[in-house]
């Protein structure tokens, strides 16, 4: 059976055609059952449970048949106690089979929905940055842990219901054992009920793929609207109305299906009720005539009567476990078709770690590069917003045939006009993207021979608009390094000129920066990702603009810290400051994507090109750009301080 999945417009028919569904596949199934092999040993105990919590629940009825037939016509009232305290002694051990089979059942599912939790959680951390661009985070997130936790308590309910497969087993086995004919008679309801139960098992299907749907749309579109910079924007930009209206719309639609998914579930119910209420009336009919004919006696008339209700109670209970057993495997297809998704970016398996201790050397050899198109790295579903023109289209050339070659221990500059491919570049050193052409070598080492750990600790980012966790700052810093004492993290944010600030919060290090950092200026948010970049000590610094937000006074003060950082290290910096382009051993030019000049400061003024006139136009008037462009001159004379130097930041 294929089921279709359908992630834009829930109003729609699952069987119109749409380029915008994703199929469950007949092997997926087979791939939920495929979760079970590290719990083998709990499935083999669970049915044994519940093989012995059929066989009482089958015991009572031949209880009552002795009582009646043996006890109560013949007057035995010896009979009548032992049966009664038979049936209770079972009624207690049932009660204590159940308790373990909810158990084991609960640690089956749970343990399966873990596994599958972490498969999945592992598998997006691999997925290349390209990945995150795309893809809208609360859809995202609730396809990661809103879905699996609504699998996860479906779950053990459903493996309960494995109780009631054998329960029906067993019972119409002692149904056929008591009267084969009152047996038949029964069972021929069920066929006639078949039918449209399986038409509103369909049904119950395709609501739940819908409700999953809309609430994932819904999600997503609160994840962008609440986050505090969505906020912000929509406090000063928003439409409140308009907003508003739209959250009743998505809202109103999640109620509609609910409603109509209730609706159908219940009519599940009412179907087997009615098929039991019917079964019932027909073998009290025939088989009191069968009574009253002497065909058998009154105790197996309601031995029968009894297990009737013992057969078409766990058919009811199924019936109510279809809508479960859908969002189950709905809600494992759509994390399958996410654990499909593979990245582009993979660690080989015979990849070398890059020596510690050593600086290497960044080279680019003919490199080429464009950024993925959508169905290279990311799922329609997970967009929601997509446009079907772009599935097709194939993204252009952002950098071509760029070759350079930044010696070990060395600066080198990008600078460029806006879009020309600087931030590419950085990119690619720390592989988030793995060129299209060409190649980039750390060390000699071609970057996608090295493995990743390495690959982490030797390249250190910071990027023009840093981001912290919403933690404290303690927890924002030992993210680089977890073992990093007291002492080396107020020494790195000492070094990273935030010291002072921190000395003057009440709560320290242990000050909460609150979500994406926004409790702290744009200043305060850079200075400590340049702390957090001196506690890593990475021996490969890449500066995407890291003093963009600062003001001149703060700017400074990192410049000081900066200049300690990155002395003795290989570093690649997109600059915007004077200071920095005096200073570098080699400036590139980048424009529309390739490298149209390199040399010194000196050197490319003299040649009159492109730097020269970014030069005048930028840089020759650092008074337009800097409120104190003294500042320029001041930092010529910065030594590095012994402070940081003993941490072993200096060279």
């Amino acid at each position: 059976m294929d089921m279709v999945l359908r992630f834009e417009g829930v109003d729609k028919s699952p069987d119109d055609p749409d380029p915008w569904v994703t199929k469950v596949r007949k092997g997926t199934l087979r791939r939920v059952l495929a979760y079970f092999r590290p719990h083998v040993g709990k499935v083999a105990l669970f049915c044994l449970v519940a093989v012995l919590e059929s066989l009482i629940v089958v015991a009572t009825p031949l209880l009552l048949k002795e009582l009646i037939d043996n006890g109560i016509v013949k007057n035995d009232l010896g009979v009548v106690i032992l049966m009664a305290g038979l049936t209770a002694v079972l009624a207690v051990l049932g009660a204590g089979l159940t308790m373990v089979s909810g158990y084991i059942s609960g640690r089956i599912g749970e343990g399966i929905t873990y596994d599958l939790r972490v498969q999945a959680l592992g598998h997006v951390r691999r997925l290349p940055i390209a990945f995150f661009t795309r893809t809208q985070t609360g859809v995202l997130v609730g396809r990661l842990h809103t879905e699996l936790i609504m699998a996860q308590q479906h779950f053990t309910g459903l493996l309960m219901a494995a109780t009631s497969v054998v329960m029906v087993v067993v019972v119409l086995a002692e149904l056929i054992y008591l009267s084969w004919i009152v047996a038949i008679v029964s069972l021929v309801l069920i066929p006639i009920f078949l039918v449209p139960w399986i038409r509103v098992g369909r049904a119950i299907q395709r609501r739940s793929i819908r409700l999953m749907d809309a609430n994932t749309g819904l999600g997503g579109l609160l994840q962008e609207r609440f986050n505090v910079q969505g906020a912000m924007l929509s406090k000063l930009f928003g439409r409140p109305a308009e907003e508003m209206a739209e959250y009743e719309e998505r809202a109103g639609e999640i109620r509609k299906i609910g409603v109509s998914l209730s609706v159908w579930g219940r009519m599940a119910f009412v179907m087997m009720a009615l098929m039991a209420s019917l079964a019932t009336a027909l073998v009290y009919g025939i088989g009191g005539g069968l009574v009253l004919a002497g065909a058998f006696e009154l105790g197996t008339l309601v031995a029968i009567a009894t297990l009737l209700q013992r057969l078409f109670g766990p058919i009811t209970q199924l019936s109510g476990m279809q809508e479960l057993a859908q969002t189950v495997v709905v809600s494992f297809s759509r994390v399958f078709e996410l654990l499909d998704l593979k990245p582009l970016i993979q660690e080989r398996p015979d990849a070398i770690a890059l020596k510690k201790k050593v600086v290497p050397d960044v080279e680019f050899e003919h490199v080429s590069f464009r950024y993925p198109t959508a169905d290279e790295v990311s799922l329609a579903s997970l967009e929601h917003l997509r446009a079907e023109r772009e599935r097709s289209e194939v993204t252009p050339d952002v950098l071509r045939d760029v070759s350079f070659h930044a010696q070990a221990g060395t600066l080198t500059a990008l600078v460029g006009p806006s879009g020309a491919g600087k931030s590419t570049i950085t990119h690619l050193v720390s592989r988030l993207y793995d060129p299209n052409g060409g190649t980039v070598r750390l060390g000699g080492h071609d970057l996608r021979d090295l493995t990743f750990e390495s690959l982490r600790e030797a390249v250190g980012v910071v990027s023009q608009d840093a981001y912290l966790f919403h933690d404290t700052i303690r927890e924002n810093l030992l993210y680089a390094r977890p073992t990093a004492t007291e002492d080396e993290l107020m020494e790195a944010c000492k070094g990273a000129q935030i010291r002072d600030l921190i000395d003057s919060l009440p709560l320290g290090l242990d000050t909460v920066t609150g979500d994406r950092g926004y409790r702290m200026s744009g200043g305060e948010k850079q200075r400590l990702a340049i702390a957090r970049l001196l506690l890593k000590e990475p021996s490969i610094v890449v500066l995407d603009e890291a003093t963009a937000h600062l003001d001149s006074e703060s700017e400074a003060a990192v410049q000081r810290a900066l200049k300690t950082a990155l002395h003795g290290r290989t570093s690649l910096v997109i600059a915007h400051r004077l200071s920095t382009i005096r200073e570098a051993d080699q400036i590139l030019v980048i424009d529309g994507g390739r490298v149209r000049e390199r040399g010194t400061h000196d050197e490319l003024l003299a040649q009159g090109g492109l730097y020269a006139e970014l030069y005048h136009t930028q840089f020759a008037n650092p008074a337009a750009n800097d409120p104190k462009p003294e500042i320029e001159d001041e930092l010529d004379d910065i030594e590095p301080e012994p402070v940081i130097q003993h941490m072993g930041y200096g060279g």
